[in-house]
């Protein structure tokens, strides 16, 4: 893991033409994003879609004026580039307006990390909710940069982020009764 001043450092370089500076600076956030990729598009176009967010960073590296939030920003290509995939896959038509509130604000406890690491399925969330937990949990961002990411409001990302967890601990609760 690089530091934030190291990743700083790498894109001043890179917007400067150093070609090393933008092979290390894009190996470092590559792993992340390709797992963020996997996680909204799917295992089978993750890579395809990693391969368009390399692309658009390599050429809008030279117009981010803030290096620091470098991150944040690469997210938000990734997030566009993959609502777009699935927008033409039509997979987007999931949404969550699907649970009501009640039953969101009824689900009891908080999640454990192992729950949400691997006793459960995360497909199926909505696309729009998968992203958000993603970024808040496996990627430790707070949530406003999540709604900053995201270009959504900050309630948007807190009910999205409710609907998501609701929709975990039904699964868990589904689990532990078998």
């Amino acid at each position: 893991m690089i530091t934030p001043r190291q990743e700083v450092l790498w894109v001043l370089r890179a917007q400067c033409h150093d070609r090393e500076a933008l092979e290390s600076l894009l190996r470092s956030v590559q792993p992340s994003l390709h797992g963020y990729l996997r996680t909204i598009v799917g295992a089978d176009h993750a890579d395809d879609a990693l391969q368009d967010v390399l692309i658009l960073l390599y050429r809008k590296l030279a117009g981010l004026e803030n290096p620091k939030v470098f991150r944040p920003w690469a997210f938000r290509i990734a997030s566009r580039v993959a609502f777009r995939r699935l927008k033409k896959q039509k997979l987007w038509e999931q949404d969550i307006t699907g649970a009501p509130l009640e039953e969101i604000a009824a689900a009891d406890g908080p999640l454990t990390a192992d729950a949400l690491r691997g006793l459960l399925n995360i497909d199926s969330v909505s696309p729009a909710s998968r992203a958000v937990l993603v970024l808040h949990f496996q990627e430790a961002l707070p949530l406003a940069d999540v709604a900053a990411i995201l270009e959504i409001p900050l309630g948007t990302v807190k009910s999205r982020l409710a609907y998501g967890l609701a929709v975990l601990r039904r699964q868990l609760n589904d689990k532990r009764s078998l």
